[in-house]
């Protein structure tokens, strides 16, 4: 591993030398206190702590420590998980999580689990998906607008904005339909005066579309929006990726997807990752379960054929029928348990 190139002449280049050497010394009980740190909740703690010994178990059997741990060995890792491709890939986004943190401390430049997610070829992937189109259930729908709406326990004034910032984010996909980069290009005059309706606009014309957003969306944006304007952040991007003004990559708007999701406790149950599309789809899921008609929801969505709309709305119906039957399913087992 690389020296820090943090000042030793300081306290805080003493406070990540110690923090390192924790890492390197006892991996597991450093991985308690950067949990501690995370805000995720006590389920979904106890699940990523079980996950993480069982790759420290995996290093210590061959020898492998997080400083001589390299790409290979991660490869090997996951694809030698007995699981399915969206929980394999669940076990390197912990991985990558937590070896961000590992190489920030370090002032280090690469993560060798990041170019293992990136590759689109990698052995891991080789198991068995789930359906193409995936939606939250209403019950996770319902969990992760709760903790979007619960209070902010930020501290600083940067990490305050941004969660602010990253919960309107989630708002805007879960509660508007909106791309990744449709809302990473949204700009102050794309929002209307009262917050619930969004223009998008788009190089082809036919492409450009209005959607309305759902209440509890409106609610995020427009606190949203006080902060930052409270904040004074410069230019007109709604979701700026810095104090700067500059525009937020697509990887960070996942990143805070990934955090937010974590938070609300939903990942740790979840077979497959909650991407934006994930969220997109369940809000037109939240629209059809309302009784909207599906050439309504294609508009808002910016849908220019209505058979994607139609093909959308069967995707849902198959995948509701799959819900009941798990229920059903699930209860059946419990019967036979009690």
């Amino acid at each position: 591993m690389a020296s820090p190139s943090h000042s030793q002449s300081s306290g805080t280049g003493d406070l990540f030398d110690r923090e390192r050497e924790d890492w390197l010394r006892n991996p597991a009980i450093a991985f308690d206190a950067w949990l501690a740190t995370q805000q995720f909740r006590a389920s979904s703690a106890q699940v990523y702590r079980a996950q993480w010994g069982l790759f420290l178990d995996w290093l210590s059997v061959r020898r492998k420590t997080l400083a001589t741990v390299d790409r290979r060995s991660i490869a090997d890792f996951v694809a030698g998980l007995s699981i399915r491709k969206p929980q394999r890939a669940r076990y390197l986004r912990l991985i990558e999580r937590v070896l961000d943190h590992i190489h920030y401390i370090e002032a280090a430049s690469t993560n060798p689990a990041r170019f293992i997610a990136q590759d689109g070829e990698a052995g891991w992937r080789n198991a068995r998906d789930n359906e193409p189109t995936g939606f939250l259930s209403t019950a996770e729908r319902a969990t992760l607008m709760a903790h979007l709406a619960s209070p902010v326990m930020a501290a600083s004034g940067a990490q305050r904005w941004r969660e602010y910032r990253d919960r309107a984010l989630v708002a805007v996909f879960l509660g508007g339909g909106l791309k990744t980069g449709e809302a990473i290009a949204l700009t102050l005059r794309n929002v209307g005066s009262d917050t619930a309706w969004l223009t998008i606009d788009d190089d082809n014309p036919l492409l450009s579309h209005r959607t309305r957003l759902l209440p509890f969306a409106v609610t995020m944006l427009g606190a949203w929006l006080e902060v930052r304007a409270t904040v004074g952040l410069p230019g007109t991007l709604v979701f700026p990726a810095s104090s700067s003004g500059r525009p937020m990559h697509k990887a960070t708007t996942l990143r805070s997807i990934d955090a937010l999701i974590d938070a609300a406790g939903i990942a740790a149950s979840r077979e497959a990752r909650a991407s934006p599309q994930t969220l997109r789809n369940s809000f037109a899921a939240d629209l059809f379960e309302s009784g909207v008609d599906p050439e309504r929801v294609g508009e808002w969505l910016g849908f220019v054929q209505p058979v994607s709309a139609h093909r959308l709305h069967r995707a849902w119906k198959t995948w509701s029928s799959q819900q009941v039957a798990h229920i059903a399913i699930d209860g059946e087992s419990d019967s036979a348990e009690a």
